[in-house]
């Protein structure tokens, strides 16, 4: 074989190689012909001049995350670091603005995101950056999205991922939250004792109630009982003062004989003598003839009329 005819062989099969080239899915590539923008290919297999076109460059079509951490100052002078991640794509039709236009664009967005978080946060104290972080997102998005669609880039969507104060502060601010949640705690235990005395006043107030209804139906019957006693006394020729004087005495003998059964009292009943009974008895009937003898004074007692 002529070895001129192979270098032409091998010279042609490079050629061919050389003119296709393939574009992954969800990318573009930026074809120049002679140092000068051409086209732009999409993905597949794709056809170029060889020595006069090249692959300039390729472009993700694929939504990006761009992480910028900000440090600014809020309103209440507290510094804070504030995560922002930024999610941007190239727009299919301007992927000539995206390659072309910027160089870095990681930068151009970290510098835009700098400047609306340091406008937006110092208006705010540390407490509504916390509520209000969905706003500064959101503001960060809007001015994004204007500024970075003339570059061919779209901004999908903004988070404001993470707040970091002053460990100082995160310190303070966890003492204010302890201390408060003990206040409220000893709210509720002044509260449930103020709930239990008054609760217990009431059980206590209900139960002398009781005892005193007790006490009274107790003695109403004790005195319907010695009423009975009288009656029957009197009825087998007992008068009123020899029939109370003897159940007086009765009852002394009972409450001995109550006191006696409990071996474990420690109560003495004095005077508790046989003799005292009956020296009860004699001052009980002493003290009735008595009253009995002032009371008839009384009343044959006539009164005086007064000079006028």
């Amino acid at each position: 074989m002529n070895p001129i005819f192979s270098i032409i062989v091998v010279v042609l099969i490079l050629i061919l190689f050389a003119s296709f080239f393939l574009v992954k899915q969800q990318t573009a590539a930026i074809i120049e012909r002679f140092g000068r923008f051409n086209s732009i290919r999409q993905s597949g297999l794709q056809l170029k001049i060889p020595l006069v076109d090249k692959v300039a460059g390729r472009v993700s079509l694929k939504i990006q995350q761009l992480d910028v951490i900000i440090e600014t100052k809020t309103l209440d002078d507290v510094f804070v670091k504030l995560k922002v991640s930024v999610q941007y794509m190239v727009i299919r039709e301007k992927v000539y603005d995206a390659f072309y236009k910027l160089d870095y664009p990681h930068d151009q967005i970290t510098s835009f995101v700098f400047d609306v978080v340091r406008a937006e946060v110092p208006k705010m104290k540390l407490d509504d950056v916390f509520v209000k972080k969905d706003d500064i997102a959101i503001a960060v998005k809007r001015e994004l999205k204007e500024y970075m669609s003339d570059y061919g880039f779209d901004i999908i969507k903004t988070l404001v991922t993470d707040i970091d104060p002053d460990a100082q502060v995160k310190a303070a601010m966890n003492r204010i939250n302890a201390a408060d949640r003990e206040k409220t705690a000893a709210q509720f235990e002044g509260d449930a004792q103020r709930i239990l005395i008054v609760e217990r006043a009431k059980a206590e107030a209900e139960s002398k109630r009781l005892q005193g209804q007790g006490i009274a139906d107790q003695r109403r019957e004790i005195a319907r009982g010695l009423e009975e006693s009288v009656e029957v006394l009197n009825k087998v020729g007992i008068n009123s003062q020899e029939a109370s004087a003897l159940i007086v005495v009765t009852q002394h003998y009972d409450t001995l004989q109550s006191i006696g059964q409990e071996t474990n009292s420690n109560l003495i009943l004095l005077p508790n003598s046989p003799q005292a009974g009956s020296q009860m008895l004699n001052d009980m009937v002493a003290s009735f003839t008595a009253s009995n003898q002032i009371g008839e004074a009384m009343k044959n007692a006539k009164p005086k009329k007064l000079d006028k």
